[in-house]
């Protein structure tokens, strides 16, 4: 199938896989064996250096970033961004996946504490399936976390950005992984399922229909929208904050999980409302590739239809930017979305769920009458303010994944830390050994 850039160009071609090749291909990794701990930390460091600076399967660094820029919409500076932090993380894969490991527990039976009983870090499984996100590289830096575990990879790659994990694969080939141990496998949808059938366990990206899809499937860790929030509560004055606002809805191009997609203030949201119109309506739309390119860029087609649905999503709000068409033509069959700020009535809105792939922020008033309810339901919330006790029921709300207390952007990441909870607490369980 033609992979086109977002002016409607073929710019590649990518090779769906058949049904009997994936069998086979999950097979051939549930055979192998990986290889030892030291052996594959030190690959995946050695693929680390590759994927940023080599040239992968014909394409050097900068030639890979052109390309998913173009076909992805992602601005450059943010892909180039995203190559650096990926080989950062993986450089630093042994660390990552020691900060999930239990205290109490070991990493070998051979640990001469098991003489006397230990808990043992053990796999929960050895193939582990990747159904990859296109809308921005960095999702890939998460994924080999399970190749420094043991287990063997198989990557769905996403149609919209093939070429970050056809580039990583790659990499990791060349540092020394063997094909039975990681592999890329493009499916259509029909043939996605048999990657979770032939899995022990998966990560599956998408939207609201995945999440509701693999419900209840215990197997399967699915990753949804983010719908990532900031509550600026009355004790903070939100003006000396105003940058890390902006930033965590626009950073980025706004098209990640982390991205503020909603903004709750205790009071009159109209200032900030104002405030955050003014500083994005500066933000103007340029060719993905273009080094000040700063928004997404979309097929117009795909453009206008996320315009319309947002003009029928945002009746009966308030627009301060975008109230005249987010659309911005360049000319050559694609566009740019440009931000929209809409002030909401109340916190419960529906409008405040409402997770689009640009810079898109809904801005509502909150009361401490309102509590903890509007705010369910994030990936991250930063929360300004210096009421304790807030801040203690939203560390207590488990659908809240992440808190940053402060002046701290909703799309910081530390490979030290969880996303969404640590990726080594779905793919390891802790075991009682005790031996003579």
């Amino acid at each position: 199938m033609a992979v086109t850039d977002v002016a409607g160009r073929s710019t590649a071609e990518l090779s769906l896989v058949p049904s009997l090749f994936v069998s086979r291909t999950m097979k051939a990794l549930r055979r192998a064996d990986p290889p030892p701990a030291d052996e594959r930390i030190g690959a995946i460091i050695r693929a680390a250096r590759l994927f940023a600076t080599a040239t992968v399967s014909g394409l050097s660094a900068e030639a890979y970033a052109h390309m998913v820029s173009r076909v992805g919409g992602v601005p450059i500076t943010v892909v180039r961004r995203a190559l650096r932090t990926t080989a950062e993380r993986l450089s630093q894969v042994h660390e990552s996946v020691q900060q999930a490991r239990p205290v109490g527990a070991v990493h070998d039976w051979r640990d001469p504490v098991t003489r006397t009983g230990s808990a043992v870090w053990a796999r929960r499984g050895e193939v582990f399936s990747v159904h990859a996100a296109g809308n921005h590289p960095g999702t890939h830096s998460l994924w080999p976390q399970a190749l420094a575990l043991g287990y063997r990879v198989a990557v769905r790659p996403s149609r919209r950005d093939p070429f970050t994990p056809h580039r990583l694969v790659s990499a990791l080939h060349t540092a020394g992984f063997g094909h039975d141990q990681v592999t890329l496998l493009p499916t259509d949808h029909d043939q996605a399922d048999s990657l979770v059938r032939g899995a022990d366990l998966s990560l599956v990206y998408g939207g609201d229909d995945v999440l509701r899809r693999f419900a209840g499937y215990p197997a399967v860790l699915p990753q949804g929208p983010g719908r990532s929030k900031i509550l600026v509560t009355a004790d903070v004055d939100w003006r000396a904050h105003l940058d890390t606002i902006v930033d965590s809805v626009a950073g980025h191009g706004g098209t990640g999980c982390v991205n503020t997609t909603a903004v709750f203030v205790e009071g009159d949201p109209a200032p900030l409302c104002a405030a955050l119109a003014e500083r994005l309506g500066g933000l103007t739309g340029l060719p993905p590739e273009d080094d000040k390119a700063v928004l997404p860029v979309q097929p117009a087609s795909t453009a206008q239809a996320i315009e319309a649905f947002l003009r029928h999503t945002a009746r009966g709000t308030r627009p301060w930017l975008g109230s005249d068409g987010i659309v911005e033509d360049l000319g050559d069959g694609s566009a740019a979305l440009r931000p929209t700020v809409h002030q909401l009535e109340d916190p419960d809105a529906p409008q405040a769920g409402v997770e689009l792939p640009f810079p898109c922020v809904w801005v509502a008033p909150w009361t401490p009458r309102a509590g903890v309810a509007p705010l369910r339901g994030s990936l991250v919330l930063t929360a300004i303010t210096r009421d304790a006790s807030l801040i203690d029921r939203l560390l207590a709300e488990p659908t809240i994944a992440n808190v940053y207390v402060g002046d701290h952007r909703t799309h910081f990441m530390d490979s030290r830390l969880p996303h969404d909870g640590y990726l080594g607490e779905f793919l390891m369980r802790s075991k009682s050994v005790i031996r003579d």
